[in-house]
C-alpha cells in the first residue's frame, strides 16, 4: 500500500494591478472550508474560495501562503522570488593562470530557480545560463567582476 498526501500549495499569477492567489491540494476537503491568505507571513484575508485577488500589491518582494481555517498549523510553503543570492568560487584563494575555475550561484527561492544568467564586467556571458559557470583555462583577461542573476516564476535577483 502506498499513501501519498500533498499539502496545500499556493500559486501566484498576475502582476501590476493585482495578484491572483490560488490555494490547492490533492486532499479532499469537506464542509466548504475557509481559506486563510497570508502575505509576508501576516494574515491578509479569509474566503471560502480557493482563489483570492490581492488588489493593492505590485511588489515582487512579497511572499504568499495559504491555510485552511482550523488547521493554520498546516500552512502552505510560502512562494517568493529568489533571495540571499551568493556566488562561490572553486578553488578558493588565488587563481593561477591556466587553471580551471568554477563559479556557482546559490539562492533561496520558492518555486526553485529555473534559470541563471551569468555576467562578467556587467555583460552577459554567451553561454552563461546554468547554476555553475566553468572557466577551463583561466587567463589574465578573465580577471574582473562576476555576478549571477537567479530567476523563478516570481521574479529575479542578482
Amino acid at each position: 500500500v502506498t499513501l501519498s498526501v500533498t499539502g496545500l500549495q499556493v500559486k501566484v499569477t498576475g502582476g501590476h494591478q493585482y495578484k491572483t492567489l490560488t490555494c490547492s491540494t490533492t486532499c479532499t476537503l469537506t464542509d466548504n472550508p475557509t481559506y486563510i491568505w497570508y502575505k509576508n507571513g501576516q494574515h491578509l484575508d479569509e474566503s471560502t474560495s480557493t482563489q483570492y485577488k490581492d488588489p493593492v500589491s505590485s511588489n515582487y518582494e512579497d511572499s504568499y501562503s495559504c491555510a485552511v481555517k482550523g488547521r493554520e498549523d498546516l500552512r502552505s510553503p510560502a512562494v517568493y522570488k529568489p533571495k540571499n543570492i551568493s556566488v562561490s568560487v572553486s578553488p578558493s584563494g588565488e587563481i593561477e593562470e591556466g587553471s580551471s575555475v568554477t563559479l556557482t550561484c546559490s539562492s533561496d527561492a520558492n518555486p526553485p530557480v529555473d534559470k541563471y544568467t551569468w555576467y562578467f564586467q556587467n555583460k552577459t556571458f554567451p553561454n552563461g545560463f546554468g547554476q555553475m559557470y566553468n572557466i577551463s583555462n583561466f587567463k589574465s583577461k578573465d580577471n574582473g567582476h562576476y555576478h549571477c542573476e537567479a530567476w523563478n516564476g516570481r521574479g529575479s535577483r542578482n
